[in-house]
């Protein structure tokens, strides 16, 4: 029973997201604003980093946000002060929030739950030090006036059409990247170690290098989507690194699904966009007013907006 109802869920899926594309590739052009779209862009693809420790893997790093606030410092610095190009700067901050992670994922990963979580969250508050003190990150006043360049020298990216759809084609080729390992050997033994890693070490894998390379795959992606978004907005400050950006794409991953596809990107640009349409309007209630939806999610559909549709439709063919 279960494979045809798998399959027409599947199918479903397919022809919404297709829709879902072309919307975003539409956007500019039927009202949507470039800028807020490529934040919550960049958001999303931090989301579907998250998610992919998170939810396939099952490990909980409440830091996440030192990586992509690294890579943020890192392209920002690189394009202003050093001179690089922009794909190299998105490329090089990718790339030195990976090593980050590789060295906090060497410390952490050999301890489980609220051990490895708390630890996650000890290194990045010693990173978001690091940035808060080092001379080039501009302390409390961040880096201001990055250039967005020219992409491979020939596309001017201070067209904010421009930029969008670059940003667009990443999120486009993270999405697919990480349905890819999902759905991979690889990502079989990660769900394998959420599930029950006992189960999984006994059947002879080494869940640590899993575990590993799961971790820096999602520092290395949350670290691209800090490089676009310094791009994008031309600044990389204090607050790309906070803890709290840490709490925020935690939200975004529960609020829209865990271990779904679709759940990491509708929660962040759920949040993004009440972030976005409330503050003019309620100021700081903002926070507010998300944590009592986070409240609701939690206590009303547990699996967020995307896993009880599913269950939903899943429901609904069983019964047919």
């Amino acid at each position: 029973m279960s494979g045809p109802v798998e399959q027409s869920i599947y199918e479903r899926a397919r022809w919404a997201w297709l829709a879902a594309l072309a919307v975003l590739v539409a956007a500019p052009f039927i009202g949507l604003y470039p800028i807020f779209m490529m934040k919550a862009l960049c958001f999303a693809i931090f989301a579907v980093a998250f998610n992919l420790l998170l939810g396939f893997t099952g490990l909980l790093s409440f830091g996440h946000a030192a990586y992509l606030g690294a890579a943020a410092y890192f392209t920002g610095w690189l394009v202003k002060t050093a001179g690089l190009s922009p794909e190299l700067g998105v490329l090089a901050g990718a790339l030195g929030a990976g090593l980050i992670g590789l060295v906090v994922g060497l410390i952490a990963i050999r301890r489980q739950g609220i051990y490895f979580a708390m630890i996650t969250l000890a290194m990045a508050q010693m990173i978001y030090f690091v940035w808060l003190q080092a001379p080039f990150t501009g302390g409390e006043d961040g880096l201001q006036g990055v250039p967005r360049g020219n992409l491979f020298g020939l596309i001017p990216l201070s067209s904010d059409i421009a930029m969008y759809y670059v940003v667009l084609a990443v999120f486009v080729a993270v999405f697919l990247g990480v349905v890819r390992i999902v759905h991979s050997p690889y990502g079989q033994v990660l769900k394998a170690i959420r599930e029950n890693e006992p189960r999984a070490v006994s059947l002879g894998y080494d869940v640590d290098k899993y575990k590993l390379l799961a971790f820096v795959l999602s520092t290395t992606l949350a670290g691209l989507a800090g490089s676009l978004k310094t791009m994008v907005l031309g600044f990389a400050t204090l607050s790309d690194a906070h803890w709290s950006l840490s709490g925020e794409v935690v939200l975004m991953t529960l609020l829209g699904g865990m271990g779904t596809f679709a759940g990491p990107v509708i929660g962040a640009f759920t949040i993004i966009g009440l972030q976005n349409f409330l503050a003019d309007r309620v100021g700081a209630w903002v926070t507010v007013i998300i944590g009592c939806i986070f409240v609701v999610c939690v206590i009303g559909f547990r699996r967020g907006f995307v896993g009880e549709l599913l269950e939903w439709q899943r429901r609904r063919q069983r019964a047919k």
